[in-house]
């Protein structure tokens, strides 16, 4: 029994090696069918380029919000406004955006949120109230993070989406990872999110997959109004995949694509505002308890495991007697060749995330900490537990907890307040043009 075990056990090996084959197989086809947007993807835009209007929410971006704005007032597209809206700030993002709006020739409106509408989340009610200023035929929704690498994003982005005849297009973002800990995190979350939806399902019409980014989320106002625009998220932390999958549901073509040298992007700047970003992002993508087990589940037995079965092979090696060495030399041969099927891997993929081959060796670190962020997810997908993030405390699909100490609980029939009217929301506008309207 002790020897069939132990057979199982190297067989393990083995299927798990072969499992980093398979990954490897699909990556070399993804990379040859890659929707990759360059500076040089298109030259120039006609004269009549459709209106476009630039929205991007802020909270608490002094550290951002002045590349940020800059970059897009730099952009060459003949035809659009930017529209920056403060929400609830407590830093200098609103000095800086009045400073920024003095200087930009009356290309950059501002918008402040001073308190967070009954029954919306935070980043949606801010949204919401930059499109109702908004006169654009397109609407592009930014983050505040996002850094603009070329003049020609805006451009790009638009043309992009109107030769594909799109109601919605999204465009994945160069990631910045400065620092140790980010090199070690990022690529290990960003690969389970990318095992879910590849780009070339997400732009199948005929298939289900659904996702989008909301560093960069492009609309055609026609299908942004059709699919009800964020009053339908208005309850949802993760509404940008909320709103890919109601656009795939309205019957609108839904396109992702992925950027080299437009724009770029820190997500996050310490340990704890990535884990709590991360676990996030993975229920408002995997929403399931199915998809973020599997998810787990998938990162134990196929990067974890294989580690430690390795450096158990190592020593059973080191210390086996005569008569036991070829079996734990079989051992080792097995658990080693999962390992370097695994780093061919991701020697590959490290080249898509941007982040140097060399750090691939750490995938494993990163890998436990993704393991703790994905638990932290499920206790969130089984309602044991809610999520942070810019100082209101999330729990299902209400508000536990506003900076204002605030609790705001919504009807149990839908999970969704209807908003407060116009005079009670909490709202103004700094723009005296806006004001007046």
């Amino acid at each position: 029994m002790h020897l069939v075990l132990f057979g199982l056990w190297v067989v393990a090996g083995g299927l798990a090696g072969t499992v980093w084959l398979v990954r490897l197989r699909y990556l070399r086809d993804s990379i040859r069918q890659r929707q990759l947007l360059t500076p040089t993807s298109f030259d120039g835009f006609p004269d009549d380029a459709p209106r476009l209007s630039v929205l991007v929410a802020a909270k608490d971006e002094e550290h951002n919000i002045e590349t940020c704005i800059e970059t897009l007032l730099d952009q060459d597209y003949p035809n659009y406004e930017l529209i920056a809206i403060d929400d609830r700030s407590t830093d200098r993002t609103p000095e800086l955006l009045a400073q920024l709006q003095a200087k930009s020739n009356g290309k950059l409106r501002v918008v402040t949120v001073t308190a967070l509408r009954d029954g919306w989340f935070g980043k949606n009610n801010a949204m919401r109230e930059g499109v109702e200023i908004a006169d654009g035929e397109w609407l592009l929704f930014m983050d505040a993070d996002c850094r603009q690498l070329s003049r020609r994003t805006l451009s790009i982005g638009v043309h992009d989406a109107m030769k594909h005849e799109v109601g919605m297009m999204s465009m994945q973002p160069m990631l910045d990872t400065p620092t140790w800990w980010e090199k070690i995190i990022q690529p290990v979350c960003s690969l389970v999110l990318m095992i879910w939806f590849v780009p070339q399902k997400v732009n199948d019409p005929n298939g289900k997959a659904a996702y989008a980014t909301g560093m960069f989320m492009l609309f055609s106002r026609a299908c942004y109004d059709a699919i009800g625009g964020h009053n339908s998220v208005r309850t949802h932390v993760n509404e940008d995949i909320h709103l890919a999958r109601l656009v795939k549901r309205g019957g609108h073509r839904l396109r992702l694509t992925e950027n080299d040298g437009l724009y770029r992007v820190r997500m996050y700047t310490s340990p704890r505002e990535a884990s709590r970003g991360w676990a996030r992002i993975f229920f408002g993508s995997l929403i399931t308890v199915r998809r973020i087990t599997f998810s787990a589940s998938s990162l134990f037995w196929y990067t974890m495991f294989p580690w430690a079965c390795f450096v158990v092979a190592l020593i059973g090696t080191w210390r086996a007697s005569a008569e036991t060495a070829l079996r734990w030399q079989v051992a080792l041969g097995a658990w080693a060749f999962a390992i370097v099927c695994m780093q061919t891997f991701l020697w590959r993929y490290y080249t898509l995330v941007y982040t140097p081959r060399l750090w691939s060796i750490t995938f494993v670190v990163g890998t436990v900490a993704a393991f703790g962020m994905l638990m932290s997810s499920l206790l969130q997908a089984i309602g044991w537990k809610g999520t942070t993030w810019r100082g209101t405390t999330y729990h299902g699909d209400r508000v536990a907890r506003s900076p204002g100490g605030v609790a705001v609980e919504l009807p149990s029939e839908t999970g969704i307040a209807e908003p407060a009217p116009p005079d009670a929301n909490g709202t103004k506008t700094v723009n005296a043009e806006i004001a007046s309207r």
